[in-house]
């Protein structure tokens, strides 16, 4: 998301910090190119405006002109307004969902069809179970889609949720109704109701959204958004804003929107924050939103904590406890190899893993140029896979007829089991250097001295 706008922006900031000194004319000329910019990644007009009017009083003004970083104190500008813009100024901004309530506290998503409300659902139960220990029922009022509950039945039963079983002819406002007795009944603490969509806004769907609001009174009333559709997606949040009681937005597909126009803007048009983005298609693909690190990251500035954060919800301790074991006795095999590989996958990728990373923006374009292939990951993987056992603890015994056999057996080349293996030796070899030089020695020398080769540019 925002990587077409983090490049446009990136290039305006490198000619500011050029200039050193800066003159009105040089804001000026900037502020006509962010305008630009933020156009050409589908913000609203609105937005746009208010947005250069506020940037430009303030980056005009003697005390930034004539100070020693005039170009950084733009930049600052500039980022304390996206943060403010995206959200930052509200109260609870990046605290994810709001469960202040008695329960079992009800979530109403709403949408139109094919935003992705049914998956949202189950990705907001999935982390409410893992992450806050709650007890969630969900269930499905859509009975305009054929087989639209048995999907959400199906998601339900993959994360071991309960979801509320179907009653042939039974309408949506009688099913929340179900839903909700069902909740207090059954001791549940949220339950999420997944309403019906249409492939477009019309006045059938408004009633019957405000009917099973009425009969539910949820807490929390979603608006469920594919950020892919753009301007589109701002005018729906309008129309529900206007029609609904929104209490806030969720995102999806922000991973495939490189523009991100819809998150700048969504904020500013309904009043009401966005509360969470759905960040791939796995079911652990969905974070609270947090304008801070968003502006960060659409600065270039990177965002560490959710870098540190993802890492800390995908890594597997008793895996990551067996390496470092394995590590200290100098000890490194394939599987070990195919254990952290699964890693970087979990946390979305080298691609995802690199936008989070500070300053990283120049270089993502460099890599882009060699076409780094993000299917690579699954590729070593399914290699590593295809080898016997006794293979994967002794890549010694891989001659050139035990490549070609593995080479078919994965579904890869030859060329590319043996860079695999190269890259595995230089792992090796910096685990063997790192048993050596002891704990002690590797405060002494620092990290740097074990990178192998490979890493070194």
């Amino acid at each position: 998301m925002f990587d077409s706008l983090t490049d446009r922006l990136g290039d305006v900031f490198d000619r500011l910090r050029r200039h050193g000194a800066l003159s009105e004319g040089d804001v000026a000329a900037a502020m006509r190119e962010i305008r630009v910019a933020l156009l050409e990644a589908d913000v609203a007009l609105p937005v746009v405006r208010d947005f250069i009017a506020a940037v430009r009083e303030k980056a005009q003004g003697q005390e930034v002109l004539r100070s020693v970083t005039p170009a950084q104190m733009v930049v600052k500008i500039v980022h304390d307004h996206l943060v403010t813009v995206l959200g930052g100024d509200a109260a609870g901004a990046g605290d994810g969902l709001d469960l202040n309530a008695p329960a079992p506290v009800g979530i109403l998503l709403v949408g139109l069809q094919g935003s992705g409300k049914t998956t949202t659902a189950a990705k907001i139960a999935n982390r409410l179970k893992q992450r806050e220990r709650k007890k969630v029922l969900l269930a499905s009022l859509d009975v305009q889609r054929p087989a639209a509950q048995e999907q959400l039945a199906v998601l339900a039963r993959q994360i071991g949720v309960a979801c509320l079983p179907p009653v042939a002819g039974e309408q949506p406002v009688t099913i929340a109704r179900r839903a909700l007795e069902t909740a207090r009944r059954e001791g549940y603490d949220v339950v999420i109701y997944d309403t019906a969509g249409r492939l477009h806004i019309n006045e059938e769907l408004m009633l019957e959204v405000a009917a099973v609001s009425a009969a539910t009174q949820p807490h929390q009333t979603l608006l469920v958004a594919d950020a892919m559709t753009g301007q589109d997606a701002v005018n729906l949040a309008k129309a529900f804003g206007e029609r609904a009681a929104l209490t806030g937005i969720v995102l999806t597909r922000v991973d495939g929107d490189a523009r991100g126009g819809a998150a700048l803007s969504m904020r500013h048009i309904t009043g009401k924050p966005i509360v969470m983005i759905g960040t791939g298609e796995r079911i652990g693909a969905l974070e609270p939103f947090h304008p801070e690190r968003i502006a960060g990251r659409i600065l270039g500035m990177g965002d560490v904590v959710s870098l540190v954060e993802k890492a800390a919800e995908t890594v597997d301790r008793d895996e990551a406890d067996k390496l470092a074991a394995k590590m200290a006795k100098g000890n490194f095999d394939l599987d070990d190899l195919a254990g952290q590989l699964r890693q970087i996958r979990r946390m979305g990728g080298m691609g995802g893993m690199l936008s989070l990373l500070p300053g990283v923006g120049k270089l993502k374009k460099q890599l882009g140029e060699a076409n780094i292939d993000e299917t690579i990951v699954k590729r070593q993987e399914a290699i590593i896979a295809s080898m016997t056992k006794a293979e994967r603890r002794n890549p010694k015994l891989l001659n050139g007829s035990r490549r070609r056999r593995i080479a078919a057996g994965s579904g890869t080349s030859v060329p590319e089991i043996n860079r695999l293996l190269k890259q595995y030796q230089d792992m090796a070899d910096m685990m063997k250097k790192m048993k050596k030089l002891g704990p002690k020695g590797m405060a002494r020398h620092g990290l740097a001295g074990l990178l192998p080769n490979a890493f070194r540019h």
